[in-house]
């Protein structure tokens, strides 16, 4: 829901131009085609800021239709690399400029933000304390967090639910309590080395692939899949919040959770 009047108006351009500051985009790598920042621009005034994990037909027509300036999404509309504007991919974009609505996409810049990333507030949630940065990723140093928890693996899993809106899948790879939590969010399955080795008895991260359950068992950690989409809408929320109450704009947020 809104959550703040709509005071001076900004620009498309200039709203991104802040976020770009925030979240360091031009300092973080990514993959080669996340384009993070601007990827359409808007030709309205920003007075609603519309937000959402994914950059799909279905975020992209709630947002149109309830107004919004400004779109900003975690997974941007570019992921495949350089092809032809055809299929839904052009229905996307004619949708977008049809209606005048800029799309904005933060993808490693979000989930790496001390303040209002998808792992930090992810941390709060957990209520980790003395939380550290843990492993690598793209050039990245500490791409996710870790810190001291004291609950069982059923306490973690049920809290996990809770948070992210679905029945996690647990691997039960190490001790019945926990007392060191890793978390990263999205797609972190290949991370369980790392948390391991960063001293985590139990990791949580979106998803991850078939053979890391023997690579959990292996390595004595917990794994916890609490699904790539269901741990990514937190850090989208946040900058909404934070880009409105700047400029003086409402802002909503837009649910379609794909239980992946």
């Amino acid at each position: 829901m809104a959550t703040s009047r709509a005071g001076s108006r900004a620009a498309c351009r200039q709203v991104a131009a802040w976020m770009d500051d925030l979240l360091r985009v031009a300092e973080v790598e990514d993959y080669p085609f996340a384009l993070n920042g601007l990827q359409v621009d808007g030709r309205r005034e920003v007075a609603r800021i519309g937000a959402a994990t994914d950059a799909c037909r279905a975020t992209i027509d709630l947002a149109v239709e309830a107004g919004c300036d400004l779109l900003l999404v975690h997974h941007g509309l570019f992921w495949g690399g350089l092809r032809p504007f055809v299929g839904p991919l052009y229905e996307r974009f004619r949708r977008l400029v049809e209606s005048g609505m800029g799309l904005y996409s933060a993808h490693l810049p979000l989930d790496l933000h001390p303040r209002i990333g998808n792992n930090a507030l992810l941390a709060a949630e957990f209520a980790l304390e003395g939380v550290e940065r843990f492993g690598s990723f793209k050039g990245n140093e500490g791409i996710g967090v870790i810190g001291t928890v004291d609950a069982s693996r059923a306490e973690i899993a049920t809290r996990a639910e809770a948070v992210c809106g679905q029945s996690p899948v647990v691997i039960a790879g190490g001790p019945e309590r926990a007392s060191r939590l890793a978390i990263l969010s999205g797609g972190g399955g290949s991370q369980i080395e790392a948390a391991a080795a960063a001293g985590a008895d139990t990791f949580l991260t979106g998803e991850g692939s078939h053979h890391t359950y023997h690579e959990a068992l292996e390595l004595g950690i917990n794994v916890i899949y609490a699904g790539h989409y269901a741990t990514e809408t937190l850090g989208v929320r946040a900058l909404a919040r934070r880009a409105a109450g700047h400029f003086g704009a409402e802002h909503l947020f837009f649910d379609v959770p794909t239980g992946l």
